[in-house]
């Protein structure tokens, strides 16, 4: 695939601006299979143009005019398309995964399968792939995306107004206060959707799969069920750390919806115990949670920055696309039998696909069988952690401290720490 450099691209857009106003010596876009990545063409009118099978990965395409323009088999993948224009443009086939399309107008777009074939020729076959791509705010009324995966995607507020979204994935995705009305979603599997604010009467009863999925509906027990005041569990919670057990209680909140309480930012929860527990889409910034017992809790979508969970079990909890920058998990340590003991973070079997990570703090965690591809571990301090049969798929390692972790096979490349 031949590249084309930022000059020659600009010479071509200032010609394909020539053609559209019907000005002499304009000529319209057309490039095909040529390798784009890394360019800009922000803010540009390339309504009609013909980009089918570019790599226009890592591009800056920012309030781009992409207007009934060819994109078939595409991949944008990582590239910022806020606030871009895709207005009945042939996206078929394209790949689009984790990419910034907050704000994007994709209204009656063609998001149908196409590709290209071993012989690279255009083909039919490959679904789009939205999979983890930031859609906050996006316009998707009316288009073709039957067959879509639109997996670990954040969807909120997403206008799907009379889309065709029939056997499209969800799975996993973020769809908070979408508009769904009208669209067609036989099908679909939305297994661990979150759903909260959406109108489900056109989800229900088309045969769509919404196992785990999250409503507005409790998930779990509600907080009123609690035999005091949640603010008097807490003090009592308290007072049983400080006293070592010898006041109080322990605060135990396994198994319950947390989501109304909107922020515990700050609290101070030392030895929580919440298996199972909802936390979807809450303020926990700074929140301490030391020696903490939290299997098989939901964080997805927290706000977690700087949260303090030394020493904390974490198997099988939920961390997708939390934004945990600069958090500790790091070990504690006790004396036993006259010798140092430590007490690190078990994240056994979690799922932290597209989790921000940079600056935090996993000294000695486990990893083993989670689920960490596309997490951002930027600048990390890893050392010693157990990543024995994870999925490390497109996660970033940029900057961390790998020594002495463990892989199943080679540690991935860390290159230089960033600035």
């Amino acid at each position: 695939m031949k590249s084309m450099s930022q000059e020659a691209l600009d010479e071509l857009v200032k010609l394909h601006k020539r053609f559209m106003e019907g000005r002499v010596g304009g000529r319209r876009a057309i490039l095909r299979k040529v390798n784009l990545s890394g360019l800009s063409l922000r803010d540009k009118d390339l309504r009609q143009a013909d980009f089918s099978g570019c790599d226009m990965t890592n591009m800056d395409l920012a309030g781009a005019n992409f207007r009934e323009a060819s994109l078939y088999a595409c991949d944008l993948s990582n590239s910022n398309l806020n606030k871009t224009i895709f207005v009945r443009a042939d996206l078929r086939g394209s790949r689009i995964e984790s990419a910034d399309l907050s704000g994007a107008d994709l209204d009656r777009a063609d998001l149908r399968a196409g590709g290209l074939s071993t012989d690279g020729q255009f083909s039919r076959g490959q679904e789009v792939n939205f999979r983890g791509a930031n859609l906050a705010g996006a316009k998707l009324s009316g288009t073709l995306a039957n067959n879509a995966d639109f997996s670990d995607a954040i969807m909120s507020k997403v206008n799907l107004t009379g889309a065709d979204l029939r056997n499209a994935r969800f799975e996993g995705a973020d769809l908070t206060e979408a508009e769904v009305k009208g669209a067609q979603l036989m099908g679909a599997n939305m297994r661990s959707t979150i759903l909260t604010g959406v109108q489900l009467d056109d989800i229900r009863g088309s045969g769509v799969d919404l196992t785990d999925s999250i409503t507005d509906d409790n998930v779990g027990k509600p907080l009123d069920e609690l035999d005091q005041p949640l603010a008097k569990l807490i003090k009592e919670h308290r007072n049983w750390v400080a006293t070592v057990g010898q006041e109080g209680s322990q605060l135990d909140l396994s198994g319950y919806d947390l989501r109304i309480l909107l922020s515990l930012a700050g609290e101070k929860l030392t030895a929580l115990k919440a298996i199972g527990a909802r936390w979807c889409g809450m303020d926990l910034t700074d929140i301490q949670i030391q020696s903490g017992n939290l299997d098989e809790s939901d964080f997805r979508s927290c706000f977690l920055r700087s949260a303090d969970f030394r020493a904390t079990s974490l198997k099988g909890a939920r961390f997708s696309h939390a934004d945990l920058r600069n958090a500790d998990f790091s070990p504690l340590f006790f004396e036993s039998g006259g010798q140092k003991q430590a007490s690190p973070c078990d994240m056994e079997g979690a799922n932290m696909r597209y989790a921000n990570c940079a600056g935090a703090k996993f000294k000695m965690a486990s990893f083993r069988n989670a689920d960490v591809a596309y997490a951002d571990f930027s600048n990390c301090d890893l050392s010693g952690a157990d990543f024995s049969g994870a999925k490390v798929d497109n996660a970033i390692f940029q900057g961390a401290n790998l020594a002495d972790a463990k892989f199943d096979g080679e540690p991935p490349a860390t290159g230089k720490a960033a600035d």
